[in-house]
């Protein structure tokens, strides 16, 4: 079990994604955790934009990872490039920021692959001072919010990126309390099998209630651990991530 390991090969000659740690957070917390063998286009990231602001996104790229390597080493160069761009300033709109860098992404998606090629994709812009994620979520698996209420679930707002040149995607706010966690996980995690059945989300959201209030990656590995004993057998049917941010209790 380890971290996603996304690096430049020196003895290649075509490039590969960077590796991502999550940055430190003012009263706050950021991890992602993946497992086992990268197969398919599953992909984070995360950059510190501003003094107050942090962005972070979990991307699904269809397709096998030796067939999407291109794609997705674009989608983080313009992940990271127009992440700064677009949120730097203090003033910043950040809805209409990031709902414009969901349209930087869909481009380039539909640019470098030359066809329509589905790219569910989740991001997130948290304000520190705020306590605030500004996101949007383009056809991706919801984002779970658990707070001292329940688990709330953060929907699609727009189609997933790669399918047509001039689709929107909304842009949304969530809070989060003091203590509260938001958990993104990869389609990988809600399609894993035990029985014949599929874990799905309400299997995760099991799992979250279950869990404790553990930091940043200990949450992440609860729940790649209970999909693991859900299955009864190291997952390998897809990619496998789960990416948390959790705000401290106070």
């Amino acid at each position: 079990m380890h971290l996603l390991s996304l690096h430049k090969n020196t003895q290649a000659k075509r490039e590969e994604p960077v590796h991502s740690l999550a940055p430190e957070v003012r009263g706050a917390e950021m991890a992602a955790v993946y497992y086992g063998e990268r197969v398919g286009g599953d992909f984070y990231d995360f950059i510190r934009v501003s003094p107050s602001r942090v962005v972070f996104g979990l991307l699904d790229v269809a397709g096998r990872s030796e067939h999407n390597r291109a794609i997705v080493t674009a989608v983080q160069q313009t992940f990271r490039a127009e992440s700064q761009r677009l949120l730097a300033d203090d003033d910043v709109n950040e809805a209409d920021a990031m709902t414009e860098l969901c349209l930087k992404l869909n481009h380039t998606v539909l640019d470098v692959a030359g066809e329509v090629r589905s790219c569910p994709a989740f991001a997130g812009c948290y304000n520190e001072d705020l306590g605030l994620t500004c996101y949007f979520n383009a056809g991706h698996t919801p984002g779970l919010l658990r707070d001292s209420t329940g688990i709330t679930e953060l929907p699609a707002t727009g189609l997933p990126l790669g399918l047509f040149s001039h689709a929107t995607c909304d842009s949304f706010m969530a809070a989060l309390p003091p203590g509260a966690a938001l958990v993104l996980v990869s389609r990988g995690v809600v399609e894993a099998k035990g029985k014949g059945e599929e874990l799905g989300l309400s299997g995760v959201k099991g799992l979250l209630s279950k869990a404790g209030p553990a930091r940043a990656r200990g949450l992440c590995l609860e729940v790649i651990t209970g999909v693991r004993q859900f299955m009864g057998t190291p997952p390998t049917h897809n990619d496998v991530t789960v990416l948390s941010l959790i705000r401290d209790a106070g």
